[in-house]
């Protein structure tokens, strides 16, 4: 194919928005207060995030923006019974880097510069000669990132002298709320992208525009609400035909062709875990991307009118706006692989509480306790409700969640405890145990032979997410394989 032929590329999109994992829901219904129910944050090492969101005009903010309270931010490690550390005032200030040293040595310092180590290795991936990759485990190796990904988190701070002390209480607290996971359980490279947080921001509005900008601006054809349920290859042509249907038949799918035949496509790809897709193959795939376990990831988002619970988190001095968690210590467990149980008195119920923003919604009735006369003679315009986002291995009930906040007993009580709640159950990363190899299925073989590398064929693009699962490493794989697509049409 001549690079100056036209490259007509349709987008089949099975929701009804684009972004995945990444979307927004209405805090209240309300599109005036929108809040990320999926992927939240980006960092300054995002490479290509951050400069699609510029690229695109994209209203940016960091997360201290994004986090508009009335009361001063503090963040806190709660490992079931106490809080193991509280971070002042949600910053870098001198004085909590003071703390972190004092409590914990220097082990802060030795994880700052095994975490700028390993993610300045894994960033060669962008750039020649790594950049673009056929096989993933290859240049793992050749990045020296192995020794990273062999092991548990666990095992690669020890190796490089990072306390477990300062595992247990920080490091951990970062796993478990970015992918559900203990240290020792995940891989020490994931454990190192989890400490990468320097710069964390956000695209106001939510972080899925910058997926929409980027189809808008390539001219694909878009086609919403498609579920791909076949994927047929013509031997004889070398071509590709999709079959696609609604995926909720209320809504019809957006000028999907009726004949297969009308779908006839020199290259395809794969941008999302194969295992959820149900999609079919004819002939069937030789090697097709293995299935691999991924967390169960429930969100909560909702409001209430009350601040979380002192007496609830045991009375500390500094009640934290955000809460992290971390396993009960060591020394009085056996064990710190159980991240399911939902037992308060030994092991938290959920990986984090956030207290995202202090909204002001309008004045109603519809806020008011069961029983109690009309909000308006209880509540003011000025008065604040709170938006909040707890992570959890299991559903939480309404009971538990009331049981977090400080609501007054039932018979004191004018305002309803929760005013909006949103839930949502993600399939959100995979689990990431140790591995030497990873999945090589960047182009797919329909037969024992192999595919050839040219720029046709069917690629895929989530194999990547058991070395690293994030926004951004997603978009590195779709660059990676856009460049082998286009470098194989110039052969």
């Amino acid at each position: 194919m001549s690079l100056s032929s036209p490259i007509n590329v349709t987008v089949y999109e099975r929701n009804e928005y684009v972004g995945g994992r990444s979307t927004t829901v209405s805090a209240y219904d309300d599109p005036n207060y929108p809040v990320e129910l999926g992927a939240s944050i980006f960092v300054k090492v995002n490479h290509n995030l951050v400069a699609a969101a510029e690229a695109f005009g994209l209203p940016i903010q960091s997360m201290r923006t994004a986090s508009k309270h009335d009361r001063p931010e503090v963040l806190g490690v709660w490992d079931g019974k106490s809080f193991v550390f509280i971070q002042s005032d949600g910053s870098n200030s001198y004085w909590n880097i003071a703390k972190l040293l004092w409590k914990y040595g220097m082990s802060p310092i030795y994880t700052q510069n095994l975490r700028k180590r390993t993610v300045g290795s894994f960033l060669k991936m962008y750039q020649a000669p790594y950049f673009p990759f056929t096989s993933l485990s290859r240049t793992a190796y050749d990045l020296d990132l192995l020794p990273a990904t062999a092991v548990t988190g666990q095992q690669y701070l020890e190796s490089n002298g990072i306390s477990q002390h300062f595992g247990h209480d920080i490091i951990q607290a970062s796993t478990r709320v970015n992918y559900a996971q203990n240290l020792d359980q995940i891989h020490g490279l994931e454990t190192m992208v989890c400490m990468a947080t320097d710069g964390a921001m956000s695209i106001e509005g939510g972080n899925y525009q910058i997926f929409e900008s980027m189809i808008k601006s390539s001219g694909a054809t878009l086609l919403l609400n498609s579920s791909v349920t076949s994927i047929t290859k013509d031997v004889s042509s070398q071509k590709y035909s999709i079959k696609a249907t609604p995926s909720e038949p209320s809504h019809p799918a957006q000028d999907i062709p009726s004949s297969s035949s009308d779908l006839a496509y020199d290259t395809v790809i794969l941008a999302s875990p194969l295992q959820f897709s149900n999609i079919s193959f004819s002939p069937s795939l030789f090697s097709a991307p293995a299935a691999i376990p991924y967390v169960s990831l429930h969100v909560t988002l909702f409001t209430s009118p009350y601040t979380l619970s002192s007496s609830y988190f045991n009375n500390p001095s500094t009640m934290p706006t955000t809460i992290l968690t971390t396993t009960p210590h060591p020394s009085s467990r056996a064990s710190i692989n159980d991240t399911t149980t939902t037992t308060t008195a030994e092991k938290p119920p959920f990986f984090s509480i956030s207290t995202l923003r202090t909204l002001y919604p309008p004045l109603d009735d519809s806020h008011s306790a069961p029983g109690a006369e009309s909000i308006c003679g209880n509540r003011y315009p000025d008065d604040p409700e709170y938006l909040y986002k707890i992570f959890s291995p299991q559903p939480l009930s309404q009971s538990q969640i009331e049981a977090m906040l400080a609501v007054p007993a039932p018979e004191d009580r004018q305002l309803k405890a929760i005013t909006w709640i949103h839930r949502k159950r993600w399939d959100s990363y995979p689990y990431l145990p140790p591995h030497l190899s990873f999945d090589e299925n960047i182009k797919v073989n329909w037969d024992e032979k192999g595919e050839k590398w040219d720029g046709g064929g069917v690629w895929y693009t989530s194999g990547i997410e058991s070395f690293i699962s994030t926004m951004e490493t997603s978009s590195l794989m779709g660059m990676n394989v856009a460049r082998l697509i286009v470098e194989g049409w110039r052969r």
